[in-house]
């Protein structure tokens, strides 16, 4: 599977950090292009097969300062059967109050779910199962999903709660698959450096979500 990914920055609230990451694990099968919150047209997405929204640090309400002039174009290209890509922030994004993609379902913080094992704000190692398979990956204020609506879980939180979802073409993450060896500079953190595993994950997510 190949193909190209648009990926939105706007450093700190979509981070360098967190888009170096996913280029960095998806560069063995896809070609990128950059978008800011300047204006762009239509055009731009005319040989894109998947937008990507990173993490960062802020609140999910900067997307209508960040995005007030390429909402319309980023809708267009969804409902042409393009893919959407969220990651932490960008998962936050697809909730109906900001792009609306996500049907019968809300995105939430994990640390207000009521059964919770993270309770506060920070950086951590979480346990994960991703298809099954125990990880401890990185997060911080990442999202988890509630409603009715049907979809894919790919992964879950320790609580069991939906961690990675996909609905149709969209595909959402709490935590950060593609993080990097510098994000685990605290002690507590280096034991839990995935040597790159996590960004094959996230490779496979793409290509899972490229088949749809």
């Amino acid at each position: 599977m190949t193909g190209k990914v648009a990926i939105f920055l706007h450093h700190p609230k979509c981070s360098v950090q967190s888009a170096n990451g996913i280029i960095k694990a998806l560069s063995p099968k896809y070609t990128f292009k950059i978008f800011t919150k300047h204006e762009i047209e239509d055009s731009f997405f005319k040989d894109v097969d998947v937008v990507a929204f990173p993490g960062g640090i802020g609140d999910s309400d900067t997307y209508s300062y960040l995005l007030k002039e390429n909402n319309k174009p980023i809708q267009n290209f969804i409902d042409r059967g393009g893919r959407y890509l969220g990651i932490c922030m960008g998962a936050y994004w697809a909730d109906q109050d900001y792009f609306d993609i996500l049907h019968g379902i809300r995105v939430v913080q994990y640390i207000k779910s009521p059964r919770s094992d993270i309770k506060r704000s920070y950086s951590k190692a979480a346990d994960v199962k991703w298809y099954g398979e125990k990880e401890k990956m990185y997060f911080y204020d990442g999202c988890t999903y509630t409603g009715g609506g049907k979809y894919t879980t790919i992964a879950k939180y320790k609580n069991g709660d939906p961690m990675a979802i996909m609905q149709n073409r969209i595909g959402v993450i709490g935590c950060h698959p593609e993080s990097d060896k510098s994000w685990y500079d605290r002690k507590y953190l280096k034991p839990h450096w995935h040597k790159y595993r996590h960004h094959n994950l996230l490779l496979n997510f793409v290509d899972e979500l490229m088949e749809r």
